[in-house]
């Protein structure tokens, strides 16, 4: 069984995540610092055994995202060696690129070259219910077996503009076109809540945990 250590930023109930992954056949632990998941050769490794990726999920701003990610610093340098396999959730995706611009520049972690901006005036904020993907050309992972216009549950007010196009698996519309799934390397992120959003989030749940296992 693959373990998966979500990290704890103090932001949101993290309850609905652990099912989730439980759901796709996972063994979850939930960490809160660098001292429950530590830096081994093939990974990180929690209390109770070695995983195999990590989660980093997130309800709320950036910038409280990111003094909360300062307790993950190790962890988080095992995944820019590409030595750990990482999906960020929500805020979680956001805090992945360069920086955003809520509550004034901050910046992040730097795993995706990019910004995030915020959701513009002419659309209801925050972009709150389900929407459709559409999965952009390429062979990507996070969307096996997942169909073209399938629904996700998404809750958010500022999105991701990466520097390259590449990284972005699959696109939403509201009111402007942006990333619903990005992928880089080791990294992975989605916009929508995937323990939220029924069976097909539970698909993307268990594709990157089969890329966990590569």
């Amino acid at each position: 069984m693959m373990k998966v250590a979500v990290l704890d930023l103090g932001l949101g109930n993290l309850m609905s995540i652990k099912r989730g992954l439980e759901r796709a056949g996972a063994d979850v632990s939930l960490v809160n610092s660098d001292e429950g998941v530590e830096g081994a050769p093939n990974g990180p490794c929690c209390i109770g055994g070695c995983v195999d990726a990590v989660v980093l999920p997130g309800v709320g701003a950036f910038r409280d995202g990111m003094k909360a990610a300062s307790k993950f610093a190790a962890t988080l340098n095992g995944v820019r060696e590409g030595r750990t396999t990482l999906l960020g959730i929500c805020l979680g995706m956001q805090m992945l690129f360069s920086r955003s611009q809520e509550g004034g520049e901050c910046e992040g972690l730097g795993l995706i070259r990019g910004e995030v901006v915020r959701l513009p005036a002419t659309v209801k904020v925050p972009h709150m219910g389900w929407n459709s993907i559409e999965i952009t050309a390429g062979g990507h992972r996070l969307t096996r077996g997942i169909k073209d216009g399938e629904y996700f549950y998404f809750v958010h007010s500022y999105y991701c503009v990466p520097k390259e196009r590449s990284v972005i698996a699959a696109d939403v519309d509201y009111g402007v076109r942006m990333p619903a799934i990005v992928e880089e390397g080791n990294v992975f992120g989605t916009q929508f809540h995937p323990e939220k959003s029924g069976p097909a989030g539970v698909a993307v749940i268990r594709n990157f945990l089969e890329e966990a296992k590569r």
